[in-house]
């Protein structure tokens, strides 16, 4: 769905870009502490190597920390197969840390304004936009969104403050975009993680397979046997412990070829 940016109006959503906004760029509102924020950027480095599970979150928290917001977080944007669109926000921080995992429409969004103009924005959302999503949060007085995008996975980095309605100034975008980046690598080195994670499940499974297999040989070899002397013409009793002994196989052989059949179909396929 493609948004009309017109009909945000009587959403309770503002957007506007930044670069147009004559009175954001005159904000000059922080003094900033070249320390602090090397600080931030080596937590997000040291995530990268150390804890790569973590560095969205890490990223939400430095975002807060370095620019002073009340809330913090990263959308991406998700389509399904009839082509329509939401917004998963995949990591949060701040007043707004209990939204983790929430999962937005494409209209009325700050984000799709933001991934379809290509360009940081200046937003607010008052009372009635939560109204419209049926749920209870903070107003945004202030906010900043910045677009990212890693092939074709596109989403949104964003910053807020709930009470003060001038916030955050150029300084903050500038440090917003570099953060942007911080989260498209994140998004990059995630699904890269999950990629390596398939392959060693196809590793695994193909070991297990293979383990199995000479399992099921031996009572395939006993079965055999076992079949071919009963067709040879024993006695009664004989037959009867060739059965018996036949069950114990067949049991075995079932036991087996059921853990080979529990293994996940897509697992054995090449991805």
């Amino acid at each position: 769905m493609s948004t009309d940016l017109a009909n945000l109006a009587g959403t309770g959503l503002e957007v506007v870009n930044l670069e147009t906004d004559f009175e954001f760029t005159l904000r000059n509102l922080h003094t900033r502490d070249a320390a602090t924020q090397l600080a931030g950027m080596q937590r997000l480095a040291q995530a990268f190597v150390d804890r790569p599970e973590t560095i969205l979150q890490e990223l939400v928290n430095t975002a807060v920390d370095l620019c002073g917001a009340d809330s913090a977080g990263i959308s991406i944007e998700n389509k399904d197969e009839a082509d329509h669109t939401t917004y998963n926000w995949v990591a949060t921080a701040g007043k707004y840390a209990r939204f983790a995992d929430a999962t937005l429409p494409s209209y009325p969004s700050a984000c799709s304004v933001c991934i379809q103009r290509g360009q940081p924005q200046l937003f607010r959302v008052r009372p009635q936009f939560f109204d419209l999503m049926g749920i209870e949060a903070d107003v945004v007085t202030d906010g900043i969104l910045i677009p990212w995008q890693v092939e074709e996975t596109r989403g949104t980095l964003w910053i807020m403050a709930h009470e003060r309605t001038e916030a955050f100034d150029r300084n903050d975008c500038h440090l917003m975009e570099a953060l942007a980046n911080f989260a498209a690598m994140g998004v990059r080195q995630n699904r890269q993680q999950k990629i390596l994670m398939r392959q060693a499940s196809l590793a695994a499974a193909a070991a297990m397979a293979n383990q199995l297999a000479h399992s099921i040989n031996n009572p395939l070899q006993n079965l055999t046997n076992l079949v071919y002397l009963a067709g040879e013409g024993n006695t009664d009793q004989s037959a009867k412990a060739l059965a018996t002994d036949m069950a114990g196989d067949l049991n075995k052989l079932s036991t087996l070829v059921k853990k080979l059949l529990a293994l996940p179909i897509e697992s054995l396929r090449h991805p």
